[in-house]
């Protein structure tokens, strides 16, 4: 039995329904000025945004886009990390990209956003919300700012994938590898006491298919950088003690082939 003091108690703690949707409409704002693309926008503007977006929670390890899936879709990510990835005849991964939270991705032609043939995989959980063509153009009609940030985002992208290219076409495999871990730093890396440490933890085989090599040569590349001074790893944590080695190890193809 509950006491006259306690109810009141109770009652002066139950949740308002009211305020709970009031709050998860300030974290929704707040995810959604983080976004890229929407960054030049005032709260203001973004609260002015009249669209209607499927919104979804996504688990650790779910894939909610296969190569399958039709109609164009752009995926805004809020929260967590996502991997795109592509799959050959064999069942062999490639990598494309792993996009961190705060930014788009999809099939839309009108973006020159592509999912084409890929997949859609969240690394964490993540909250990923969905708009379709309509409401994108319609943004963009209303919002030339979002579409000035588009242009940039893209640009980006391409610069990154053609150096990606480079490097799986020219270089060996160490060189790839450190070239992929100065971009890491680059987007997602931590200064420390000694160096950098990349916060997330990337597995040899997770980062190999993003090299275009297997998981053996991966854990000799990363053999070939520590006695180099470049790295070390700990608790599964890559740490980058000496940044300038680990660069000119990006752009220096006299390693041993592995």
């Amino acid at each position: 039995m509950v006491s006259n003091i306690g109810r009141s108690r109770l009652d002066r703690d139950a949740v308002d329904p009211d305020k709970l949707k009031r709050g998860s409409a300030e974290e929704d704002i707040r995810l959604l000025s983080m976004v890229d693309i929407f960054e030049p926008l005032s709260r203001g503007e973004i609260e002015e945004i009249n669209w209607k977006r499927l919104e979804t929670r996504v688990k650790r390890g779910e894939t909610f886009f296969l190569p399958m899936d039709l109609g164009e879709t752009l995926f805004i990510l809020k929260s967590g990390r996502v991997r795109l990835f592509k799959k050959n005849a064999e069942g062999r991964e490639f990598t494309l990209a792993v996009l961190e939270s705060g930014t788009v991705f999809g099939e839309m032609s009108i973006t020159g956003q592509r999912l084409r043939n890929a997949y859609a995989q969240a690394i964490e959980t993540s909250d990923v919300a969905a708009m379709c063509r309509a409401d994108v153009e319609r943004l963009i009609m209303e919002k030339p700012k979002v579409a000035l940030q588009l242009i940039h985002l893209l640009s980006d992208r391409l610069n990154a994938y053609e150096t990606r290219l480079e490097d799986l076409a020219l270089k060996r495999v160490p060189a790839r590898l450190a070239s992929l871990l100065c971009m890491l730093i680059e987007s997602q890396g931590v200064r420390t006491s000694t160096g950098y440490k990349i916060p997330t933890r990337y597995t040899h085989q997770q980062l190999s298919t993003m090299i275009g090599a297997n998981r053996e040569a991966v854990t000799r590349a990363f053999a070939i950088l520590r006695e180099a001074g470049a790295l070390q790893v700990m608790r599964r944590y890559i740490h980058v003690e000496d940044i300038e080695v680990l660069k000119r190890a990006a752009e220096d193809n006299s390693y041993q082939r592995v």
